[in-house]
């Protein structure tokens, strides 16, 4: 169900990126087609123990932060210091390494935004932000110090819990900007970073905040690595920097990494009235679920029904759309099937961002979200890198009795999937993000007329 309401702009950005110093070299090393992906020190370290050893993974250093151990507890992290002071202490406290990150995001967002502290710090400025997974650095070292090594309680940290609860990193960043609105943070898996984003413009839109500070996190951990290491669905057999293969044949499971996105939205009039650089405009947001019953396996019905919610019967068609793409050999398929179900064959291109910086868990969809913000601003299409070869033949399911979407093998859309960047007049651009238990998220941005 369609409902009117009011504009939203986005108005600013900011994150954290593996290899990248700020957004600005996050932007120069995608459009220049560069790889971040790299082999992962901590992982290799567990030698056979674990198959998988790239990473999108970001370090304290290459954030300028440096961690302050425990003197009671063996390799308990006590707090993270800012090396150039843009946090204060009392925050940096209270926060886990994905937490510092959403707040040096918010940081770089605000200031992007332009906003005042009279409107960062008014009753209808929100913050929706969550995250995947977290807290594990925190957490595994205070219980191994209780449980393994028996210490006492009181010297496990008095901020263990703030610093591993749900919503940390939406509370982090609350406390550090001081907003009195909405503070609230949902998770959604790997949907999570564009569904926090896409309630933030509900919020916005129908009235209930004026400002929103959004976006999703994840922060760098072995525990989250490890996980999805156990399930043998991560990427291993190639170089670092060709491991992350969207839609190529020979893709065996997505590139594990880590990061934040972080944007600030603001009701488009009010944006407007106070001259402020609108970086792109929301359309519309639309999630669902699968219905099926089924956690991991993709469904097909379940997207195309989340491209009827976001499109409607209007026959739109965006420039680009920013593919989920992990490189997981059914979702990928799926994936591709129902964009050209919708879209069919021609007009339009499709940009997998997680073949640059791998998968990044709940940061994704917010990270992603920037990207396709940044191929609005440059007027390019991010590519799919290693994206070589497609499948040929049909795909299994396809030859199934019940399989209803369309009968063509994924080559036949090779023209859809640039391997490098390249110039393009690029007015909308549909981001699709999908998460475990079936969830699926898309969001239309465009630019600013």
């Amino acid at each position: 169900m369609v409902l009117s309401g009011r504009k939203v702009a986005v108005v600013g950005m900011g994150g954290a990126f593996p290899k990248c110093t700020s957004l600005d070299h996050f932007s120069d090393q995608l459009f220049s087609n560069q790889s971040l992906i790299r082999e992962w020190d901590k992982a290799v370290a567990h030698g056979k123990n674990v198959r998988s050893t790239v990473s999108g993974f970001i370090t304290e250093a290459e954030m300028n932060l440096e961690t302050v151990f425990s003197t009671l507890l063996e390799g308990y992290p006590e707090v993270y210091v800012d090396l150039l002071n843009r946090i204060p202490p009392a925050n940096l406290s209270t926060a886990d390494i994905g937490s510092i990150w959403a707040m040096l995001g918010s940081l770089d967002a605000i200031k992007m935004a332009g906003w005042t502290d009279k409107e960062t710090e008014s009753e209808t400025t929100g913050v929706v932000v969550g995250s995947g997974g977290g807290g594990h650095e925190i957490q595994r070292n205070a219980w191994h110090n209780f449980f393994e090594l028996g210490k006492k309680t009181r010297l496990v940290g008095s901020h263990t819990v703030d610093r591993a609860m749900v919503y940390r990193d939406a509370a982090n960043v609350s406390c550090l900007i001081k907003n009195k609105g909405v503070c609230e943070s949902i998770g959604s898996a790997c949907a999570t970073g564009l569904g926090n984003i896409g309630h933030a413009y509900r919020l916005i839109k129908f009235g209930l905040q004026d400002r929103a500070v959004a976006g999703g996190v994840e922060g760098t951990s072995l525990e989250t690595f490890i996980g999805f290491d156990a399930m043998q669905v991560l990427s291993r057999g190639f170089a670092p920097e060709e491991s992350s293969r969207p839609f190529d044949k020979d893709r065996n499971g997505f590139v594990c990494s880590f990061g934040a996105g972080i944007v600030c939205l603001e009701e488009y009039e009010m944006a407007k009235a106070r001259g402020a650089n609108i970086l792109a405009v929301i359309d519309n947001y639309f999630n669902n679920s699968d219905g099926d019953g089924d956690m991991f396996y993709p469904s097909f019905a379940g997207q195309q029904r989340l491209w009827k919610g976001l499109l409607g019967n209007s026959g739109f068609k965006p420039d680009v759309v920013k593919a989920h793409g992990t490189s997981t050999p059914a979702g990928d398929a799926i994936e591709l099937l129902s964009i050209v179900d919708c879209l069919g064959t021609k007009g339009y291109h499709i940009s997998a961002p997680k073949s640059q910086f791998g998968h990044m868990l709940g940061a994704a969809g917010a990270v992603e979200f920037i990207t396709s913000i940044l191929m609005l601003q440059k007027q390019r299409v991010l590519p799919c890198l290693n994206t070589v070869n497609l499948n040929p033949e049909q795909e299994n399911f396809q030859k199934t009795a019940a399989w209803d979407g369309p009968k063509s093998p994924m080559a036949d859309f090779r023209d859809l999937l640039p391997q490098k960047s390249i110039d393009k007049e690029i007015n909308s651009i549909t981001c699709l993000n999908y998460g475990f238990g079936g969830t699926n998220s898309a969001i239309l941005i465009s630019k600013d007329n």
